[in-house]
């Protein structure tokens, strides 16, 4: 049995473990690996070749992924998926490993249903917002990424007694947002799918922790948020209430970096039983993890909707603001 593993999308720290596993494991059960490069780009360019558990080596603890990852606009086209999956049934491809979110997994749920190419996908996003799965890989490394950062910021915001406008990633999540308002202590989490939006109920947030005696605060803004992100909202605080801030977008430093040993071990996990699975005859299936368990999920769950941050957490951020 030959077996092909790709990343798409955006990075995420974890992916290299998952590739490593997935490679190890198959060769463990004699099996052959090509490594795709680019994605969906490299499987529509035959951008692949033989990946073995040498390649492999030294990877582990590497954020990124060394097989490289791109957007490919061209994969939703009919005819350009269908001469990929020919082009892998002539390589005598006979399964393949989808490493990535939403976006990867629906280009592998197509593939697999139109051209019967089984498929087998591990979760790898920062923003932790798939279906069926309590984490993704990457989401634990970014969020300890922003807390370490936002850490910092919290000494300089004491010692001026400023405000601090921090935007995180999650443009259309706002798992990272919530869970760091919680481990840095923020007086205030603004993030996409909260039910109360709104500039003004940030400001009388504000308003409330000054008269209680805090005379630095910091606010953490997923770039997603409805209000703009956290520049246009500074703009509007200078404007109307001429407090004296800063903005700090932590940008793409939450993607990079040496993965957490969570994420290592999700990663080596899945990408071992992805392997398992598919030697074993499953086609078209993805992994996550349940209260601490490892599960399988049908790719064609990754439709149903994204879970949301608890409503709890974000509840949560503003009684321990006080």
């Amino acid at each position: 049995m030959r077996i092909a593993v790709l990343t798409s999308g955006g990075d995420a720290p974890g992916m290299n473990a998952a590739i490593r596993a997935a490679v190890r494991q198959a060769d463990a059960l004699g099996m052959d690996v090509y490594g795709v490069y680019r994605g969906y780009q490299g499987l529509v360019e035959q951008d692949w070749r033989p990946l073995t558990s040498r390649h492999c080596a030294n990877i582990l603890q590497r954020g990124g992924t060394i097989l490289n990852t791109a957007r490919c606009d061209a994969w939703r086209l009919p005819a350009v998926r269908a001469k990929a999956a020919q082009d892998l049934k002539d390589a005598g491809v006979d399964a393949l490993v989808v490493i990535g979110g939403d976006g990867s997994f629906t280009g592998a749920e197509i593939l697999n249903r139109e051209h019967g190419i089984p498929c087998a996908g591990i979760p790898g996003t920062i923003d932790n917002d798939l279906p069926g799965t309590d984490r993704t890989l990457g989401f634990d490394t970014a969020l300890n990424t922003a807390v370490q950062a936002i850490d910092r910021i919290r000494d300089t915001a004491s010692a001026h007694e400023r405000l601090f406008l921090v935007e995180v990633m999650g443009r259309s999540s706002g798992m990272i947002a919530v869970n760091t308002a919680i481990a840095c202590g923020a007086e205030a989490v603004l993030y996409p799918e909260a039910e109360e939006h709104g500039y003004q109920a940030l400001v009388t947030q504000l308003r409330a922790g000054w008269e209680r005696g805090k005379r630095s605060s910091i606010v953490v803004v997923a770039e997603g948020d409805a209000s703009g992100g956290a520049y246009k909202i500074s703009e509007l605080l200078r404007k109307d209430h001429n407090l004296d801030m800063r903005v700090v977008v932590l940008g793409h430093i939450q993607r990079g970096g040496s993965p957490t040993a969570i994420d290592r071990i999700w990663g080596s996990r899945w990408g071992a039983e992805a392997v398992k699975r598919l030697a074993a005859g499953e086609t078209s299936f993805y992994l996550g993890s349940e209260n601490g368990e490892l599960v399988s999920r049908p790719l064609a769950r990754i439709h149903d909707p994204k879970p949301n941050p608890p409503k709890e957490l974000a509840i949560l951020a503003g009684v321990l603001a006080r």
